[in-house]
C-alpha cells in the first residue's frame, strides 16, 4: 500500500501499518491507560473518540506550520463561536504560534520538510510515520504543544517524570528515529520543539537523546508481538474497563464487590 496524505489515516492503512499512535492505544503510556479493546474498535471503527479541546489547539498550530489551517477550519468549524470568531483556547494558539514565529532558533527547527510519510519494517510489522519538520541529514524535529515543558508528573509507582515520558514521546522518537535510518541509512537525533498553553508561553528545543531511544525501542519490541496477535485475530483484547468505549460498551452481568473499587490502589 503506497501511502500519502489523502489515505494515511484511513482505516485501510491503519489495519495494514503499526504506527505510533496506535501502538499507544493498546499499550498505552505513564500518562494514559491503554486499553487493548478500545484499540481494536477504533481500528475497524466501531469506536470513534471525541477530539478533545486540548487535542484540537495542537492540531490547530500543527496545522499551521503545515500549511493547512484553513482546511482545518474547514473541517472543524466548532473552534468558532456562533459569531464566527475564534474560540478562546484557538484565540490563544494564534498567540503560541506568533511566539513561536518570532524565535529565530525555533524556527531552524521547524525549517525542515513538512508532514514527510515514510515507512519501514519493526520486529515483524510494517509501520508509518509522519515527520512535522524533516531536515535531511541533520535532524527529525516533532511539534507539541502543552501545558507545561517543565512541570513533572507523579506516577504511582514510578515516582516523578518529565513530558516525555509520561506521553511515551521517547517511544516516538526512536521509532520515527529507525524509520529513516531505514529509508537514508543515517541515524539522526530526534527533537522535540515544544511550546506551551501558558499566559505567557513558553517554548524550548528538547533533544531526546539516544539513550533513550534505544531504550524505549526495546519496549516497543517486547510489546509488538501481542499486539500483532490481538490485530491478527489469534488474541482477544483485554479490556481496561476504565475508558470511554469500556464504558460505552458495558453490559452488566453481575455485581461487584466493594473491594474491587480500591483493587487499583
Amino acid at each position: 500500500m503506497n501511502l500519502n496524505n489523502d489515505n494515511y489515516y484511513s482505516q485501510e492503512s491503519n489495519i495494514a501499518f503499526m504506527s505510533v499512535s496506535q501502538y499507544k492505544n493498546f499499550v498505552g503510556s505513564l500518562g494514559r491507560l491503554g486499553c487493548e479493546y478500545g484499540a481494536m474498535e477504533e481500528l475497524y471503527g466501531r469506536w470513534i473518540p471525541k477530539k478533545s479541546t486540548a487535542m484540537l489547539v495542537g492540531s490547530y498550530v500543527d496545522s499551521y506550520f503545515e500549511g493547512s489551517l484553513a482546511h482545518f477550519k474547514m473541517e472543524n468549524p466548532d473552534v468558532f463561536t456562533q459569531k464566527g470568531e475564534l474560540k478562546a483556547p484557538f484565540k490563544n494558539a494564534e498567540k503560541i504560534i506568533a511566539r513561536i514565529e518570532r524565535d529565530e532558533y525555533f524556527m531552524k527547527y521547524m525549517s525542515g520538510h513538512k508532514q514527510v510519510i515514510m515507512t519501514g519494517d519493526l520486529f515483524g510489522t510494517d509501520w508509518k510515520i509522519k515527520i512535522d519538520s524533516y531536515i535531511p541529514d541533520v535532524a527529525i524535529v516533532d511539534l507539541k504543544v502543552m501545558e507545561s515543558i517543565t512541570d513533572l508528573k507523579w506516577v504511582k509507582d514510578y515516582g516523578y517524570t518529565d513530558f516525555v515520558r509520561y506521553w511515551n514521546y521517547d517511544i516516538q522518537g526512536a521509532v520515527y528515529q529507525e524509520i529513516v535510518r531505514q529509508n537514508t541509512g543515517k541515524r539522526l537525533p530526534f527533537y522535540i520543539a515544544a511550546a506551551t498553553k501558558q499566559e505567557e508561553p513558553d517554548i524550548r528545543i528538547v533533544h531526546v537523546t539516544d539513550n533513550y531511544l534505544q531504550e524505549a525501542l526495546s519496549v516497543v519490541e517486547a510489546n509488538t508481538p501481542r499486539i500483532l496477535r490481538i490485530k491478527g485475530g489469534g488474541e482477544q483484547p483485554e479490556r481496561c474497563e476504565l475508558c470511554d468505549c469500556c464504558r460505552h460498551n458495558r453490559v452488566l452481568t453481575k455485581p461487584i464487590s466493594i473491594m474491587d473499587l480500591t483493587a487499583g490502589i
